[in-house]
């Protein structure tokens, strides 16, 4: 079932997802050659928690696998999503995703983004460049009347126009009340297929994009999932929320 939020909802999501912005732009200043994951994850859940906020992945258990243990999600070059924090360092060249998630009120908040370790190649500041515009094209056909297909054609034409793949086996959600929310909204798709969108709905649009297959596996650890051909994908993510006709991003500083 697809939740429609009112007003004050809204409200109390915007809240949780003003946090999650801070802490991606906080973590992001952090980001160097050297630090470790864990002592990326530690700043931001000291954060969360300085908020009177949780971190909503902590803990956070799906079908075979063990709990989450991180605050946020660590994932490095063809480690597309849900990266576990631990004591693997970054190096020059590296991407890394950073994903977090918060819960303040009874309300949930999630986004993520991709940032350069220094100095990176051209193919790798094409690949993040390419998902990032991707993420917006995809918010601006979050409109009501329109569909979750819509939101998934409009990012998977332009990924594929620039050389990219789109994962196949993860999507965005709503979100709100809950992490995870109906609907699943793929990357890809036809345009006016799927769920109809309509004011008052939140939804985290992520697309997850590879530089080589769009084709993906999950690590030994239960949560990593990695690019089948090794290669590095990319991963941004916004929470929006359609109201008065529009999409707002509710996951901006």
């Amino acid at each position: 079932m697809i939740l429609i939020k009112t007003n004050k909802e809204i409200d109390l999501i915007k809240e949780s997802c003003q946090i999650v912005a801070e802490t991606l732009q906080l973590v992001k200043r952090y980001v160097r050659p050297g630090i470790t994951t864990l002592e990326l994850d530690k700043i931001a859940e000291d954060y969360i928690a300085s908020n009177n906020a949780i971190a909503a992945f902590k803990g956070y258990s799906q079908a075979g696998s063990f709990d989450f243990p991180g605050s946020i999600c660590a994932s490095i070059d063809n480690e597309v999503v849900h990266g576990i924090p631990g004591n693997r360092m970054l190096k020059e060249g590296e991407v890394i995703s950073i994903d977090v998630g918060v819960e303040k009120n009874g309300y949930f908040g999630d986004a993520a983004l991709s940032v350069a370790v220094g100095e990176i190649s051209k193919d790798y500041k094409k690949l993040m460049d390419a998902t990032e515009k991707s993420l917006y094209l995809g918010i601006e056909q979050a409109l009501p009347n329109n569909k979750v297909g819509d939101i998934g054609a409009a990012i998977q034409e332009y990924v594929e126009s620039q050389g990219f793949s789109v994962v196949r086996d993860l999507c965005g959600h709503g979100v709100g009340k809950f992490l995870h929310e109906e609907p699943q909204i793929p990357n890809y798709g036809k345009r006016g297929t799927g769920s109809l969108l309509k004011n008052g709905m939140t939804l985290a649009i992520e697309p997850m994009i590879n530089m080589g297959s769009f084709r993906v596996n999950v690590a030994q650890d239960g949560w990593t999932v990695l690019t089948a051909d090794h290669k590095p994908s990319a991963h941004f993510e916004h929470t929006i929320a359609i109201i008065d006709g529009k999409p707002e991003i509710l996951t901006v500083c």
